[in-house]
């Protein structure tokens, strides 16, 4: 599990959650802040067929309008370091 997008809204108290989760842990990831990049906007729409964040792809599995708990546990499941 090397390849992290985590796509964002400016403002979104889910968004800041994940980001704050990643930060403790040491998570590598790159984000993608889709309010002020269409091209980023139409990639979350075009992935994950909804308009919502956060939204992750991780190793091309996507996981749509996530939030904190929910990311936590899917990269416990997936034995991510540090989960």
């Amino acid at each position: 599990m090397n390849n992290i997008i985590l796509y964002t809204k400016k403002g979104c108290p889910w968004c800041k959650g994940v980001l704050d989760l990643f930060a403790e842990k040491g998570v590598k990831y790159e984000e993608r802040e889709v309010l002020g990049n269409p091209a980023y906007f139409d990639e979350l729409v075009a992935k994950s067929g909804q308009k919502k964040t956060p939204t992750l792809d991780i190793d091309g599995e996507i996981l749509a309008d996530s939030d904190r708990e929910q990311v936590s546990v899917y990269l416990k499941e997936k034995k991510y370091p540090g989960f």
